[in-house]
């Protein structure tokens, strides 16, 4: 039987106590394809919180905590820091209740992490052109080494 971890604190995320299916850190490694010892790391920088426990103390998974853990391993690639991580996670669990002036608020800092994720996006393009024209010289380079043998 499991049973909720999560108080009001600010930890808590907006799925709430646990529904649905509820998965062991293992499966939810596999599903999401990160080691057990990453979500862990997520875990203690308060990006993931498990949706509950088992009575022996395994933490528990939702469909919820693996869409939370998938977000994280996406902003990784693009060198967000963990606060911004937690950040941008704070703003998307807060958008889904927002109404108002706070909901504006909200969606101005998710464009502001659009842009930012674009430019990153932009960045990673340039260094993988770079690193390509770089392996092809090295491949012409190979080419003509290889040709001069012969």
């Amino acid at each position: 039987m499991a049973t909720t971890s999560h108080g009001t604190g600010p930890e808590q995320h907006a799925s709430g106590p646990a529904t649905g299916r509820l998965m062991q850190i293992g499966e939810a490694a596999d599903r999401v394809g990160l080691s057990i010892r990453t979500i862990r790391h997520y875990e203690r920088a308060g990006l993931i919180v498990p949706s509950a426990r088992s009575e022996g103390g395994f933490r528990l998974y939702t469909e919820p905590d693996l869409d939370r853990l998938a977000v994280v391993k996406r902003m990784k690639p693009l060198g967000f820091t963990l606060d911004e991580m937690r950040d941008l996670l704070t703003v998307l669990d807060a958008l889904d209740t927002a109404t108002g002036a706070d909901r504006a608020a909200l969606l101005d800092r998710l464009d502001m992490f659009h842009a930012a994720a674009t430019v990153r996006v932009t960045a990673l393009r340039d260094q993988l052109a770079t690193a390509e024209g770089f392996a092809g010289t090295l491949r012409d380079k190979l080419d003509h080494h290889h040709s001069s043998e012969g």
